[in-house]
């Protein structure tokens, strides 16, 4: 488990250090797991179990990571509650376009795989 810990704090030390010297405005974890990415596809051997099995000891505790933000809420609860509106509204638009965006794409590619699957000349109902 410890080898799988060093991949993963390793390819996010990577992706920091990209971050840093190329001036990048995305988070240096964000790169960190696309290079633990490349690296898993390839590899493509058997010896990714130990990254697996640190991963999954990472997310059974998942919770605790979550405590930082909260603590972070209490700090500025009166900065939320003096922009509670813009907030809000930030919050509920980011929302609705991430609705939206996910509904657009899968019904895009339901109506592909629809189209697929009734053969020539058959309404979408009418196959299989």
């Amino acid at each position: 488990m410890v080898n799988g810990l060093m991949w993963l704090l390793g390819c996010q030390l990577v992706g920091e250090v990209v971050v840093r010297l190329t001036d990048l405005p995305v988070p240096g974890p964000v790169v960190g797991m696309a290079v633990l990415l490349v690296l898993l596809q390839v590899r493509r051997s058997g010896d990714d179990a130990t990254v697996v099995r640190a991963a999954d000891g990472l997310l059974r505790h998942l919770q605790l990571l979550f405590v930082p933000a909260g603590v972070g809420v209490v700090a500025y609860l009166a900065v939320i509650r003096d922009d509670l509106v813009p907030i809000s509204v930030a919050m509920l638009g980011s929302w609705l376009a991430g609705l939206l965006v996910v509904g657009w794409s899968a019904r895009l590619l339901t109506r592909d795989h629809g189209e697929a699957a009734a053969g020539p000349g058959e309404p979408e109902g009418a196959g299989r």
